[in-house]
């Protein structure tokens, strides 16, 4: 701790001493990870079982596990792993909506040293498949209530994962993983059946749309695992006596460790919500009693444009924890709600680059004090639009942005051990691990990760998020990658071209889908959403519909988009005619200048 300077650099920080103890705190409680390399989470889990026993470790609404039967269910489930003559190395998938079930299975599988893929519950037919195989799992372990999920997948799987069903009704037919682990001792691992797992072995693959394309595969070490709860442990100064409201998918890094793993390794209780309601946020937060909540900034703006409820100032809320707040939405949720603290943050699950406001600073995503410089490798890049990358000047290398410059940011790769925020674990796919990395940046033979996140920095060294580079836009608090759903969309009969693009919708975060359509026929507009609904996430769904005789392309042959994006859904900007997926009548219907005076006000609810 030699290179922290507590009166200069609290000083540089507007004399928020409570922002230094925060950095302090999360240095403290990660440095001995390095340290201990065979001290993975699942034996943090044993340790605490020891010493905090029935205490609630993570609750539900149909089940509660205790530290002692988490860390009970967790042993059964690696020798369940084990007995299937599973290999250290080998994957299983897991499709399962959240519940305390979910983390014992991949804590238990990921100690006996297999990896364990988190698959999006939203995704269904080609998609999921899609995730399936490039995980190359094993077995695949699914939940009853995504049973049809997982069938509407099956008939486009290559190959056949020996299928388990938890909690199937009845004489299924199907092998019940929920049965076969009671057979299993709940006594913690000899270690013989640890197999040597260290802080360095992949523990789960967990999906990102990344910048373009179908969804990848990044590949989650323990190392990232521990880095993730003690880090956000220590910012967040959580402790025994705290609660996590947790209502995002535990299939994301973010929903599925980081809250969850920051409360645990504190000794704390995780309150986990199957999907986000804003009808029954407040009464759950009070009721289960709650002091933390992790957020994305699309679940704040929901419950901001709810009505007033009884229950919305009745709570015990300390912080609120999370990222994609925008400087609006952040000083009306904390005023309405009274949130003593907002902590944002940002990261990727396979970036090497992370920022924390730890000071609170509205709108913006985080900064790195001085003192931190060498573990956070952060540059923005100048970015050529054009041709779709970082610009490079006279002497071949990326040029870096000015103060409030706009720019991608990007991560030196390598450094070191000691520099946890230098790693590039990758995806399974070599090819797109290597198509994130940036080569020759600044010096020849450096290397640095590509985040497609456009950024800016202020003279207070505060950074803020702009936009997506490329096609990907984010909508919902999911990235979403237009070539996947032009894709899906150009299966339906009748149309014979798409492109797709976010447009800016007032009074939302990120931007909505909007694909134009060349057609050959009428397009059935019924069979149309279903066909969509089948093939696509709801947040990937497009929002709006827009149809033209012929999409403008470039001379390689790619759609323009620009006009596109510019003229977005207004009918008044071309000809062409324009729906929309109206939520109250779930169907699309034309927009007229009414309709669009409507939206544009941002009186309805999309």
């Amino acid at each position: 701790m030699a290179l922290l300077d507590p009166e200069s650099d609290t000083r540089r920080i507007g004399g928020k001493e409570s922002a230094l103890r925060d950095w302090v705190r999360a240095l403290e409680a990660t440095a001995p990870i390095a340290r201990n390399p065979q001290r993975v989470l699942p034996c943090v889990i044993e340790e605490l079982a020891a010493s905090r026993g029935d205490v609630a470790a993570l609750l539900s609404r149909r089940e509660r596990l205790t530290y002692r039967g988490l860390a009970e269910r967790t042993a059964r489930y690696a020798r369940w792993a084990l007995d299937q003559n599973l290999a250290k190395g080998d994957t299983v998938a897991l499709l399962m909506p959240n519940r305390p079930e979910y983390m014992a299975i991949w804590l238990g599988i990921s100690a006996a040293g297999v990896a364990v893929a988190l698959i999006n519950t939203n995704l269904r037919g080609p998609a999921l498949a899609h995730c399936i195989e490039v995980a190359a799992p094993k077995h695949v372990i699914v939940a009853t209530e995504m049973d049809d999920a997982f069938g509407s997948a099956s008939a486009h799987l290559s190959v056949r994962p020996t299928l388990w069903m938890h909690g199937a009704d009845g004489d299924s037919g199907f092998l019940r993983i929920d049965r076969q682990i009671e057979q299993y001792s709940a006594k913690n691992l000899s270690p013989a059946e640890r197999r040597g797992v260290t802080v360095a072995d992949r523990a789960l693959l967990i999906y990102t749309s990344g910048t373009t394309g179908l969804p990848k595969a990044a590949n989650v070490s323990h190392h990232r695992l521990m880095q993730w709860s003690f880090w956000f442990a220590g910012l967040m100064n959580a402790g025994p006596d705290d609660r996590m409201y947790d209502c995002l998918p535990m299939y994301h890094s973010v929903g599925g460790v980081v809250a969850p793993g920051a409360l645990l390794v504190s000794g704390g209780s995780v309150v986990l919500r199957e999907r986000f309601s804003a009808q029954n946020f407040w009464e759950d937060v009070s009721r289960w009693d709650c002091t933390l909540f992790q957020y994305i900034g699309e679940l704040c703006r929901y419950l901001v444009k709810a009505q007033a409820g009884p229950h919305e100032r009745e709570h015990r809320l300390r912080l609120a924890c999370g990222n994609g707040l925008s400087a609006e939405v952040w000083r009306q949720f904390q005023q309405r709600f009274s949130i003593p603290r907002i902590l944002e943050f940002y990261a990727a699950t396979e970036a090497n680059v992370s920022l924390y406001n730890v000071e609170g600073a509205v709108g913006a995503i985080g900064r790195v004090p001085s003192f931190l410089d060498h573990r956070f490798p952060l540059a923005l890049v100048r970015f050529d639009s054009e041709a779709g990358e970082p610009a490079r000047g006279a002497d071949g290398f990326c040029i870096r942005c000015s103060s409030d410059e706009i720019g991608e940011a990007i991560g030196r790769i390598g450094g070191g051990a000691r520099q946890s925020g230098a790693a590039f674990e990758g995806y399974t796919s070599a090819g797109d691990s290597e198509r994130k990395i940036l080569r020759d940046v600044f010096q020849p033979g450096d290397a640095w990760y590509r985040t497609g996140d456009l950024m800016r920095k202020d003279a207070s060294g505060f950074y803020y998020f702009v936009d997506r580079v490329g096609d990907t836009f984010r909508w919902k608090g999911e990235n979403v990658a237009a070539s996947e759903v032009a894709a899906a969309i150009a299966t339906f009969p009748g149309v014979a071209e798409a492109t797709v693009y976010g447009v800016a919708v007032p009074g939302t975060e990120g931007a909505a889908g909007m694909a134009t359509l060349v057609l050959d026929r009428a397009l059935d507009f019924i069979a149309f959403r279903r066909h969509l609904a089948l093939l696509l996430p709801p947040y990937a769904q497009p929002l709006f519909l827009r149809i033209k005789d012929r999409i403008e392309l470039t001379a390689t042959f790619k759609h323009k988009k620009n006009d596109l994006k510019h003229e977005g859904y207004n009918p008044a900007a071309s000809p062409d005619v324009v729906y929309f997926d109206d939520p109250a009548q779930q169907a699309f219907v034309r927009v007229d200048n009414a309709l669009y005076q409507r939206i544009q006000s941002g009186a309805m609810r999309l």
